[in-house]
C-alpha cells in the first residue's frame, strides 16, 4: 500500500501513467475488430470457398467450370491465377460475376462465404456477390470485372 503522506517521484508518476495508457490502448486494439462470435468477427459463420485455377491468356483469365462449385447456379469459388485472385459466382446458367478477392480494408484475400455474402478472414468485412460492401470495416467495394461464358469456360476480362 502506498502512504498518502509520502510524495510520488516524477519517475513513478510517469511510469504509472504509461502503464494505464498502455492497458487502455491494448484493450481498444483487442476489441476493435470483434471476435469470432461477433457478426463482424472474421470467422463468424463463414465457410471457406473452393479454389479453382485460372489460366492467364493475354488480357484475360480463363476458368473451367466443370467439376467445380461453379458448375451449379448459385455456386462461388476463389480463382487463383498469375493475374491475381478473384471471386467468381454463378448467377444463372450463363451469367457469372467476377470481383477482385483483395479486401479493400487492409488487403487480405477474401476467401470465405456466408450464404451469398463473401467474408474477409482478417477483420470480417462482408461483400455481396457483386462486390458491394455489406458490413465494414471496409468502406470501398471490391473491383468488378466483366466476364463471359462459352463452352464451359468463364473468361474474365482484365
Amino acid at each position: 500500500m502506498s502512504d498518502p503522506s509520502v510524495p510520488v517521484s516524477r519517475r513513478q508518476f510517469c511510469a504509472g501513467v504509461c502503464q494505464a495508457a498502455s492497458c487502455a490502448t491494448f484493450a481498444t486494439m483487442f476489441s476493435a475488430c470483434g471476435d469470432a462470435d461477433s457478426p463482424t468477427g472474421p470467422s463468424a459463420m463463414a465457410s471457406p470457398l473452393g479454389t479453382v485455377p485460372g489460366r492467364l491468356a493475354g488480357s484475360t483469365v480463363q476458368v473451367t467450370v466443370a467439376g467445380s462449385s461453379l458448375a451449379n447456379v448459385g455456386g462461388a469459388a476463389l480463382v487463383e491465377s498469375n493475374a491475381g485472385v478473384f471471386l467468381l459466382s454463378r448467377g444463372s446458367e450463363s451469367a457469372f460475376t467476377a470481383v477482385e478477392a483483395v479486401c479493400t480494408h487492409e488487403g487480405c484475400t477474401v476467401n470465405g462465404a456466408a450464404g451469398d455474402v463473401y467474408v474477409c478472414p482478417c477483420h470480417g468485412s462482408r461483400y455481396d456477390r457483386t462486390g458491394q460492401v455489406v458490413n465494414g470495416p471496409a468502406r470501398a467495394n471490391l473491383r468488378r470485372y466483366s466476364s463471359s461464358f462459352a463452352n464451359g469456360v468463364v473468361t474474365i476480362a482484365l
